[in-house]
C-alpha cells in the first residue's frame, strides 16, 4: 500500500477485522496494540508534540478552544485528553461551578497528563478517567461539550464512538474532533508522505528510541477517513450542523458537530 493510497479503508473492513496503522488486526486486539505505543511515547510525548509541529499544535488546540464555545458552568468531557493541553484551558473556562473531566485509555498518558495539570495548580474543577470512547461510563445528557484531539483515529469502532459521544452530550451541545486529515494540495501531500514516513520514524528513534511507535502513527494519520468521510460519519451518528475547519492546508481539520 502506497502513503499516498485514499484513507478511508479502516470503514471498509469486516466487523472482526480492523487496522492497526496498514497491519490488518483483530478488532479485539487493537486497543492493546495501541496501548503498547502509548505507553512507550507518554513521557516525552508533548516534547514529540513541539518537534514534529514546529510547536503550531498549540495553535490547532487554540482554534479548537474558541470554536468550543464553553463558558463558565459547563461540564467539558476530553477523551484521548493525553497530557492535558486541553483540559487546562477548559478548567480555566468553566470556572468553580464547571467542571472538567479529562480521560484516557492509556494510563501511561493520563498519569503524566494529571501529574501535569497538579504541577500547574490544577486541582478543583477536574476529574480523572480511564476509560475507552466507545464505552463512555456516563448518563445521558451530561456534557455541554466534548473534545477528542488526536485520538479518533487510535479508536477500534470510530461509529461506535461517535454514537457514545452523541448520547452523552447534553441537546445543543457540542463534539469537536481534532484531527489528522488529508492535505488538500497535491504538493504538500507529497511533502507530507516524506516527512511522516522518513523523518518521524527517525525522531522517534532519536528523542523516545521507539521509531516503531512513530511509524504506526504516520500509518494510523494516513488511515483516518478523510474530512469529508468523517464529516458523513457524523452525520450517520445522528449529529446535526456538521462542518469541518482545514488547518494548515488540510494536514489538520477541526470537525464540528451538534446534537439535536
Amino acid at each position: 500500500m502506497s502513503a499516498t493510497e485514499p484513507n478511508n479503508t479502516e470503514s471498509k473492513q469486516s466487523s472482526d477485522k480492523t487496522h492497526f496503522g496498514y497491519e490488518e488486526v483483530r478488532a479485539e486486539d487493537k486497543a492493546e496494540r495501541v496501548a503498547g505505543v502509548f505507553h512507550s511515547v507518554a513521557g516525552k510525548y508533548d516534547l514529540m508534540n513541539d518537534l514534529m509541529s514546529g510547536g503550531i499544535h498549540r495553535l490547532w488546540k487554540r482554534f479548537t478552544i474558541e470554536v468550543s464555545g464553553v463558558r463558565p458552568g459547563h461540564k467539558v468531557l476530553d477523551i484521548a485528553g493525553g497530557t492535558g493541553d486541553l483540559a487546562y484551558k477548559f478548567s480555566k473556562l468553566v470556572g468553580d461551578t464547571g467542571q472538567v473531566i479529562l480521560s484516557d485509555i492509556n494510563s501511561s498518558m493520563l498519569s503524566v497528563g494529571r501529574d501535569r495539570l497538579i504541577d500547574r495548580g490544577v486541582n478543583r474543577n477536574v476529574q480523572y478517567a480511564q476509560l475507552d470512547a466507545q464505552f463512555l461510563p456516563f448518563a445521558d445528557d451530561t456534557f455541554d461539550c466534548v473534545t477528542i484531539a488526536f485520538g479518533l483515529r487510535n479508536v477500534t469502532d470510530k461509529d461506535m464512538a461517535l454514537r457514545s459521544i452523541l448520547r452523552v452530550l447534553k441537546p445543543g451541545g457540542r463534539l469537536l474532533v481534532l484531527e489528522f486529515s488529508k492535505p488538500q494540495n497535491s504538493l504538500l501531500e507529497k511533502v507530507y508522505d516524506q516527512y511522516s514516513f522518513r523523518l518521524l520514524p527517525f525522531m522517534g528513534k532519536v528523542i523516545t528510541n521507539d521509531a516503531d511507535s512513530y511509524r504506526y502513527l504516520a500509518e494510523s494519520i494516513r488511515m483516518h477517513p478523510d474530512q469529508d468521510t468523517l464529516k458523513g460519519m457524523m452525520d450517520t451518528a445522528g449529529f446535526a450542523n456538521t462542518e469541518f475547519y482545514n488547518m494548515t492546508g488540510g494536514i489538520v481539520a477541526l470537525h464540528k458537530g451538534i446534537k439535536p
